[in-house]
């Protein structure tokens, strides 16, 4: 795979497909990233001409190095949330004209030289999502997430899978790129970590193409929180659940039958990232467990 950066040769256009370029956006959400902007940045910029930084109110000094790149920035004052920065990416790539969104993180676990291989599927013009899968390729286990990631991502992406019929081996993978015409036929107002739950759902409901491309496993930062609650590993699979649950009663007219069949009741305030507490938690507690150190995915 040719890994030569796009900047000096498409004129910040991508692939072809249907006879013309895809315009594409590299969108990178940040939170307190100052240990890793330096590296990452530079190596995005040897692949992509445009990149966008969504700084999701940075208290380090996230905002002074982003002045030193090439980059189009949008700051939110205040901490928004993961979900929240990908959708003011989706915004800013409708409003600007771009075909396609690249998401990825800037903690050193999606690696930019990657990038081409989501050109290269893009190119193929065969679908409207295409997911980074971390589990399409063998694992190293000396970069192995938590177990407790793992089981959980395994439990959702089997949920989903089934309720959905869909066949993902990896439902919390950020690395994704993403049609923004199709985007914007979705309503997407989940702000946290639980925003892919509404994603695939709003993509089945809506006829969505989905695919998968296997991307590297790496953990660096096993000690990262996800905040509001949710480092509790039940707590954070209930609200997950929650979430899955909430937006599969949302559109269960467009969804197969199978999609709402056994749904828990929906508790308030999700789309805020708050953990879920009581008759979710206890009905779920258990199935994590359950799931605890068995091979499978990670995220979450």
């Amino acid at each position: 795979m040719a890994e030569s950066s796009s900047r000096n040769s498409n004129n910040g256009y991508g692939p072809t497909f249907g006879g013309a370029k895809a315009k594409t956006l590299v969108v990178i959400p940040i939170y307190n990233e100052e240990k890793y902007i330096p590296r990452v940045l530079a190596h995005v910029l040897e692949y992509a001409d445009n990149v966008l930084v969504v700084d999701d109110g940075s208290s380090d000094k996230t905002p002074c190095l982003l002045s030193k790149f090439p980059v189009e920035v949008i700051r939110h004052a205040t901490n928004r949330g993961y979900g929240q920065s990908l959708r003011d990416g989706f915004s800013y790539a409708a409003c600007h004209g771009f075909d396609w969104i690249i998401s990825m993180d800037c903690d050193e676990q999606h690696e930019p030289q990657e990038l081409p291989q989501f050109a290269e599927a893009i190119a193929e013009n065969r679908a409207d999502i295409i997911s980074g899968s971390r589990y399409l390729a063998s694992m190293d286990e000396q970069t192995a997430p938590p177990p407790d990631r793992r089981a959980i991502n395994w439990t959702i992406s089997q949920e989903i899978n089934e309720r959905l019929g869909l066949m993902l081996t990896d439902t919390f993978c950020g690395f994704k790129a993403h049609r923004v015409s199709a985007m914007r036929r979705l309503n997407l107002t989940e702000n946290g970590y639980a925003f892919p739950m509404q994603l695939w759902v709003q993509a089945v409901a809506q006829g969505l193409r989905i695919t998968e491309i296997p991307v590297k496993l790496i953990y660096k930062d096993l000690a990262r929180t996800f905040g509001n609650g949710l480092d509790n590993a039940e707590v954070r699979l209930a609200h997950y659940r929650n979430v899955l649950h909430c937006e599969l009663r949302k559109h269960s007219d467009l969804l197969p039958p199978q999609a709402v069949l056994d749904l828990v009741p929906c508790m308030s305030g999700h789309q805020h990232g708050e953990a879920d507490t009581g008759k979710a938690r206890r009905e779920h507690g258990a199935n994590l467990s359950a799931m605890r150190g068995r091979p499978g995915h990670t995220g979450g």
